[in-house]
């Protein structure tokens, strides 16, 4: 996988084939692309991929692309997926030429409608969802003509003015497209193109109690913008040929539809009705919440936006839809990580280790913030006498080339000193409080001239120093590759082991000025990030992802 990850020169994917051709041929003198999310939930890795694909296109080549949202639907859109949306495009690093959305285009779209009907391209239906659905026929034998079909221009325009003017009750009527009931495209056999809702909308208010379905809105509103082109997922492709019929009969600027397929990531849903189900069951505490596939999870679990931007490029498009494995978006991040994370040293499960022959006050060691990057400078760490490691560095009865602490047994401690363990001292129970050792004074690290050489280094906090920290360790939110393709119901196979918090875990004194844009490597523990959570009496740390990939190993051994 190395040689493909590093591999430096790309082909042309096929839709910057299409772009380039289009340029060099003079079609365009520029590209324009939009980016069309529904504000009826937050954005997910998909939707990042997309993003990148548009956003990206538009700085390859001369031209921009829209933000615009598709609020056609008032009763699932809300302003705070709105301003979700925008937060996660600025994060990802992208930034749009104009803001604009669906509703901007309400009455420009209900001309169209009127156009379509003047043209005797559209009427207006009385029959129920139930009776349109049993007319549409099945790809084998056609649909039947609704008996509204053949109404007069003159009745249609009033009928659908009165719709307009709220008339009616919710699903009444409809207007559909006058096309053909023996197509051999169902979504052809005379499409809804608008149906009645009595809601309120977000930006409109109670002005419009008609809503426009998708596919009558998507197309307009690209040519409205001279969107040149307009790229969609593989599940939009039967809609292609109504996209251009709409936009043919209505004689606009002429926006093509592209299509590419979804990259599925394992492990994980992207279904934003699943997605809404984990949040409103608690089985998260939120969108944002770290393990979620939503930009905002990601972001809040410490991605950062340069990996998740590598990872949609390295994956690419196609035109034929596969899985990926999470572990590649996992390998970005942590390739990343370990460029600009600020190394530091925590004890999670802390046993006390007493050096008996270390006699002066306190000392100040100092550790570079970063062995990658010689800018990062160094930082100062407290050593005492009295120090906390961590209790799965030490063992009693140690097995054959065991290079950890253990009686009479030598280990470096980071950036420190080389320490050997004499005396082990335990509670009534059995259990091991403290270990009393000593310290070679000429081992300090950089200054080392004992001729002492140890296998095993271990991390380290001085007691005294230390500053205590919350810690939750985020895994896989589902513990199987594809929870929607087993049987029953898809939460019955979420990972109980997705979250780990160790309440008290006891840090360098580093960390007191951790900040939220910075990134940690908490060293032989794994990336972390400080969640929003924190506070100043309470520090909050979210594990991003290990050091290594532990699925990997997990899945050789199955």
């Amino acid at each position: 996988m190395a040689e493909a990850i590093n591999k430096e020169e790309r082909s042309l994917n096929f839709l910057e084939e299409i772009i380039e051709e289009d340029l060099q041929a003079g079609r365009y003198q520029q590209i324009i692309t939009r980016f069309p999310p529904e504000p009826n939930g937050y954005l997910h890795i998909g939707h990042a991929s997309s993003i990148c694909l548009n956003f990206g296109l538009t700085k390859k080549y001369p031209g921009y692309t829209n933000l615009r949202f598709d609020d056609t639907n008032p009763v699932t859109e809300e302003t705070e997926y709105v301003e979700s949306i925008k937060d996660d495009i600025r994060w990802l690093g992208f930034t749009w030429k104009h803001e604009l959305y669906a509703s901007d285009y309400f009455d420009k779209l209900y001309e169209f409608a009127v156009a379509l009907i003047q043209k005797n391209l559209a009427y207006v239906d009385d029959s129920t969802s139930e009776e349109i659905a049993a007319m549409k026929g099945t790809p084998t034998e056609p649909g039947k003509d609704s008996p509204y079909r053949n109404r007069s221009v003159e009745e249609n325009l009033e009928l659908f003015a009165q719709m307009k003017a709220g008339a009616f009750p919710d699903g009444s009527r409809t207007l559909r497209a006058k096309i053909d009931m023996g197509h051999i495209n169902m979504l052809m056999r005379d499409p809804i193109l608008y149906r009645i809702k009595h809601a309120h909308h977000h930006r409109t208010g109670d002005k419009w109690c008609i809503y426009p379905m998708y596919d009558f809105a998507h197309g307009q509103s690209d040519s409205i913008e001279n969107i040149t082109h307009s790229i969609c997922t593989l599940e939009f492709v039967p809609h292609r040929e109504l996209y251009d019929w709409l936009i043919e009969k209505l004689a606009i600027y002429p926006s093509h539809q592209y299509e590419f397929a979804r990259r599925n990531l394992n492990y994980t849903v992207t279904s934003k009705r699943k997605l809404l189900q984990l949040v409103n069951e608690k089985h998260v505490v939120g969108w944002d919440d770290p393990r979620m596939p939503t930009i905002s999870g990601m972001r809040r679990r410490g991605y950062t936006p340069e990996a998740v931007r590598e990872f949609c490029d390295r994956i690419g498009i196609a035109k034929r839809e596969n899985t990926v494995d999470i572990g590649l978006l996992e390998f970005f991040v942590r390739e990343h990580l370990n460029r600009i994370a600020l190394r530091r040293m925590v004890v999670f499960d802390p046993v006390k280790v007493v050096i008996t022959n270390y006699s002066g006050d306190e000392e100040i060691l100092t550790s570079e913030n970063n062995p990658e990057d010689p800018n990062s400078g160094m930082r100062d760490i407290p050593f005492s006498n009295e120090l906390y490691i961590e209790r799965e560095d030490f063992m009693e009865n140690p097995p054959k080339k065991y290079f950890r602490l253990a009686p009479g047994q030598m280990v470096r401690l980071k950036s420190a000193y080389i320490i050997q363990c004499n005396e082990v001292i335990k509670d009534a129970e059995g259990n091991v409080t403290e270990l009393r050792c000593t310290y070679i004074p000429e081992s300090k690290s950089g200054h080392d001239t004992s001729g002492i050489h140890v296998k095993g280094t271990l991390h380290w906090v001085s007691m005294k120093h230390a500053i205590n920290v919350e810690v939750r360790e985020y895994d896989r939110l589902f513990k199987v590759e594809d929870p929607t393709d087993e049987e029953g119901d898809f939460k019955e196979y979420l990972n109980p082991d997705s979250l780990k918090v160790v309440t008290t875990a006891f840090a360098e004194p580093a960390l007191k000025t951790a900040k939220f844009d910075e990134r940690y490597q908490f060293l032989r523990k794994g990336y972390f990030c400080l969640d929003r959570d924190s506070s100043p009496s309470g520090l909050i740390f979210n594990r991003t992802v290990g050091l290594k990939d532990a699925w990997a190993k997990e899945s050789k051994k199955s």
